[in-house]
C-alpha cells in the first residue's frame, strides 16, 4: 500500500465506481430532493418533512413500522431457536429443517401472492377461513335454511331477531301449514317431497313446513302440491302466554309433530333457522390486516433464524451441556443458563438482521393488503413508493421519507458492524 498506492487505488477503483454510482450519489440526491417541492424546482427546506410527521398515512406507517421491528424479530428468534433445539432431540431433524426453511427458497412477490388468497373471505377460496370456519363450524350448531322466509302477508310474521310466527293460534283439529320461500332451487335439489301432515294422535299438533314454489310454475300458494320440496331440520316452537311449551323438527318430509300441550298456541319458526352461515373471519379487514402480513413474513423467515441458530447450537461444547445436567440442573435449566447465553451472539446477528430487513418491509404489504384497508397496513417503504409515483407524485416527501428511513436502518447497521469487529478481534 505505501509503496505502490497506485495498485491498491487500482483495484479498489471499480468498487469505489460502483459504490458511488449505486449507493453514495443515491443519497445525497434524495437528501437534496427533499428540500424540493413535488416539482423539483422550488425549495421548501424542512418542509417536507414537517409535512412527513403531521400526515396521517405516514404516522400510520411510523406506527406499523414500530410494530414490525418489535414483533417480527421478537418471533422469528423465539420460533428459530425452539426449532434449532428440537430438531436435534427428534430422528428427522434434518428433513423438518428443510421443510421450515424451504419457504425461503419463495421470492416475496410468490409468497404475497400464496398468503393473498390464504386470507380470501370466501371459505370456499381461502384456506385459513376454511379451517376456521370447519373448526367454528365442529363446535357451533348451523342453521338449516338460511335466508328462507314467508311470503309477504303471509300467515307466518316477522316476531322480532329474525324468527317467524304465526298470527293466530294452531288447532289440533287443523294441521299447520309454514310454508317458506326464498330457498334457492339448486339447495333444495336433492330434498324429499314435500308432504301433508295427517292430523295428530291425542290432541297433539302436527303440520308442513316445505317451500312453496313449484319448478315450471303452477300449484297454489299455502298449498303443499306435488312437486314442492320439504325443508328438512327446522326447528318449530309452540309459544303459548310468552313462553315455549313444546319444540320439534321437521322429518325428511317437512312434517312435524307437537305435543297436545300446543293446542291452542301460536307456532314460532327460531331465527337459528334462518341465520346466514358463519364466513370465517375478515383477515384482511382493518383490524387484522397488519398481523395477517407479519404471520405471512415469520412462516417465510422463522426457517432463516431456525438456520443461523442450529448452526450456532452446533458449536456449544457438549461437555458444557453434559456437566449442567451432572450437577442437577433440569433441560428448562440447561436451556435458559447455558443455552442460550452461549447463543448470545448468534441470536444478536438474528435479531439485527431481521430489524434491518423488516425496516425495508415493503413486497408483502403491497400484495397482500387490498386497497380498502392498505391505509391501515402502510408502512414506510411502502409509503414512500406511493408518496413518490402513486396519486400525489410528491418526490420531495418520498425523498424525505427515504432519508428517515436511512436515519432509522443506519443506527441498527452500526450496532452490526461494530458487533462483527468484536467478534473478528476475538
Amino acid at each position: 500500500m505505501r509503496s505502490r498506492p497506485w495498485i491498491a487505488f487500482t483495484f479498489l477503483m471499480p468498487a469505489l465506481v460502483l459504490l458511488s454510482a449505486l449507493v453514495i450519489y443515491p443519497i445525497v440526491y434524495s437528501v437534496f430532493r427533499s428540500t424540493l417541492d413535488a416539482s423539483g424546482s422550488g425549495f421548501v427546506g424542512l418542509g417536507n418533512y414537517v409535512e412527513v410527521f403531521t400526515d396521517d398515512d405516514i404516522l400510520t406507517a411510523f406506527k406499523n413500522n414500530i410494530i414490525w421491528v418489535i414483533v417480527v424479530p421478537s418471533v422469528c428468534t423465539a420460533l428459530g431457536l425452539i426449532f434449532a433445539v428440537l430438531t436435534e432431540r427428534v430422528r428427522w431433524g434434518t428433513a423438518f429443517k428443510l421443510i421450515i426453511f424451504m419457504p425461503m427458497a419463495i421470492s416475496m412477490l410468490a409468497a404475497g401472492i400464496i398468503f393473498r388468497l390464504v386470507y380470501e373471505q370466501d371459505p370456499q377460496q381461502g384456506v385459513a377461513n376454511a379451517v376456521w370456519v370447519g373448526v367454528h363450524d365442529t363446535f357451533a350448531e348451523s342453521s338449516a335454511w338460511p335466508g328462507a322466509r314467508p311470503r309477504p302477508n303471509a300467515e307466518l310474521a316477522e316476531s322480532g331477531k329474525g324468527a317467524f310466527t304465526t298470527k293466530s293460534a294452531v288447532s289440533s283439529s287443523d294441521p299447520a301449514n309454514l310454508p317458506l320461500v326464498g330457498v334457492p332451487p339448486k339447495d333444495v335439489a336433492g330434498a324429499a317431497p314435500a308432504e301433508s301432515a295427517p292430523p295428530a294422535e291425542a290432541g297433539g299438533i302436527s303440520g308442513t313446513v316445505w317451500l312453496d314454489f313449484s319448478p315450471g310454475g303452477g300449484g297454489k300458494p299455502d298449498v303443499v302440491d306435488p312437486k314442492e320440496k320439504a325443508l328438512e331440520g327446522i326447528k318449530v316452537e309452540a309459544v303459548k302466554g310468552g313462553k315455549v311449551v313444546g319444540t320439534a323438527e321437521t322429518a325428511k318430509d317437512g312434517t312435524f309433530t307437537l305435543p297436545s300441550k300446543a293446542d291452542g298456541a301460536k307456532l314460532r319458526l327460531p331465527a337459528s333457522n334462518f341465520a346466514e352461515p358463519y364466513n370465517g373471519i375478515d383477515w384482511l379487514g382493518s383490524t387484522l390486516v397488519t398481523p395477517s402480513i407479519i404471520g405471512s413474513y415469520v412462516w417465510m423467515w422463522a426457517g432463516f433464524a431456525m438456520v443461523l441458530i442450529a448452526a450456532g447450537l452446533a458449536g456449544v461444547p457438549r461437555e458444557l451441556l453434559e456437566a449442567a445436567r451432572v450437577d442437577g440442573a433440569n433441560e428448562w435449566q440447561v436451556f435458559r443458563k447455558i443455552t442460550v447465553p452461549v447463543l448470545a451472539p448468534v441470536l444478536g446477528v438474528v435479531v439485527v438482521t431481521l430489524m434491518i430487513n423488516v425496516l425495508k418491509i415493503f413486497d408483502l404489504v403491497y400484495i397482500i393488503a387490498p386497497s380498502a384497508s392498505q391505509s391501515e397496513a402502510n408502512v414506510l417503504a411502502l409509503q414512500l413508493y406511493l408518496s413518490s409515483f402513486g396519486a400525489g407524485s410528491n418526490q420531495g416527501i418520498g425523498s424525505a421519507i427515504a432519508v428517515i428511513l436511512l436515519l432509522l436502518v443506519l443506527p441498527v447497521m452500526v450496532v452490526n458492524i461494530r458487533r462483527l469487529r468484536r467478534e473478528t478481534r476475538r
